[in-house]
This record gives structure tokens, C-alpha cells and sequence, in this order.
């Protein structure tokens, strides 16, 4: 197993004097094909966004990011969750169905107080124990904005591209501060998936006009 973390976490290439490690490489690429799956509503993005969780461990592990590998188990277990909700179809009638719509009030306050009591409490946590994060602050925002974003998909909220939007605008410059270019790199392609994913359901939420959208079993 060890072998296995080292092999992931040796040099891939080098890129203007940065070096790009194996696991940050990969385990990026398949958060990115994640995040199109999930633009197109196939239930594959939970499977593979479990994937990505996985092997992003090791790259986070490696740069000494107790906060980003927190993160990532978190990803994992909200993965297994947004998956089963999704394979039961739990917001339509049918099995396998989802309904594509904009929260209601109410559940955009409870994301906000969420966001915002959970980045307090992970922040207070990482600044009372240094080891856990060198930058406690914006990694307890990233922690908690990929929750928020990834309970409101699980949901089939609109509104959870505008939260990786939002985790977005801070993780980018923090990853090539922490030696992970790859992942900058990735997150600024993130960016655009996010806009563009954000058209999509915005404009099918508005097309079903309460029908329920089919999920996809696989990628067209």
C-alpha cells in the first residue's frame, strides 16, 4: 500500500519549475470528469467524484494539508450519500429520477447558516490545532463550501453551481500557494464547467417547469 502512495505521489512532469505529482494529476482529472458528469446529470459524477476523493488524499497528504485530506473524506462520504440519493430517485415518484430546480428560501438560508456556522467551526478548530491546517481559514471555507455544494447536487439544486463557483474564487490561488499546481490549474477549468453546468440546469430547471429530468445511467 505504501509503495502504491509513493508511486502516486512521485513527479509526474515538471512545468515551469513547478513539479506536478501523480496523484495531484490524476485525481484532479477525474474530480473534473466528476464535475461534467454532474453538468449532464449522469449518475456516474458520484462514482467517480468518490475516485477523485480517493486518490487526492495522497496528493494532499504529500504537500502536508490536513485540512485538504479532511476534505476529501468528507467528499467521499458526501459522494456515497448524493449517490444513493440519486439511485433511489428520492425527489421524484419514479426510481431513478430527479427534479432540477431552484431551492426555496428557506433552503438557501439553511445552506448560508450552514456555510457560515460550519466555516466558524472547522476555522476555530484548525486555528486551535496548527497541525491540522497551515491556512485555517480559507481551507475550513473550501472544506465546508464542497459540503454545502455537494449536498445542494445531491439534492438537484440549481444553486449548487453558484457554491463551487464561490469555493472556486478561493481555491485556485490557494492551491499553487500549496505547491499544487495541477489542481490550480484544474480548478480555474473548474470555473468554466461551473458556468457553464450553471446555464445548463438553470435552463432546464426552467424547460421542466416542475416535470422531473430523467438522470443519466451513462455519459451520451
Amino acid at each position: 500500500m505504501s509503495s502504491l502512495v509513493d508511486q502516486l505521489n512521485s513527479t509526474a512532469f515538471t512545468a515551469f519549475g513547478q513539479h506536478v505529482i501523480w496523484s495531484d494529476m490524476v485525481g484532479n482529472l477525474a474530480g473534473l470528469a466528476a464535475l461534467a458528469l454532474g453538468w449532464r446529470r449522469s449518475i456516474l459524477t458520484w462514482p467517480v467524484q468518490l475516485v477523485s476523493g480517493l486518490i487526492l488524499i495522497a496528493a494532499y497528504a504529500s504537500a502536508q494539508l490536513s485540512g485538504g485530506v479532511g476534505k476529501q473524506l468528507l467528499v467521499i462520504g458526501v459522494a456515497l450519500w448524493g449517490w444513493r440519493q440519486w439511485q433511489l430517485g428520492r425527489h421524484g415518484t419514479e426510481e431513478g429520477r430527479i427534479t432540477v430546480r431552484f431551492a426555496s428560501w428557506t433552503e438557501r438560508g439553511a445552506l448560508l447558516a450552514g456555510a457560515a456556522l460550519g466555516t466558524l467551526v472547522v476555522g476555530g478548530v484548525f486555528s486551535a490545532f496548527p497541525e491540522l491546517s497551515w491556512n485555517p481559514w480559507p481551507d475550513a471555507y473550501i472544506f465546508v463550501g464542497t459540503l454545502v455544494a455537494m449536498v445542494a447536487q445531491a439534492r438537484g439544486l440549481v444553486e449548487f453551481w453558484f457554491a463551487w463557483l464561490l469555493v472556486d474564487l478561493v481555491g485556485v490561488p490557494l492551491a499553487f500557494d500549496s505547491g499544487l499546481p495541477f489542481s490550480g490549474l484544474v480548478y480555474v477549468v473548474y470555473l468554466v464547467l461551473v458556468l457553464w453546468g450553471m446555464r445548463a440546469w438553470w435552463l432546464s430547471s426552467r424547460e421542466s417547469g416542475g416535470r422531473r429530468t430523467v438522470l443519466e445511467g451513462a455519459p451520451a
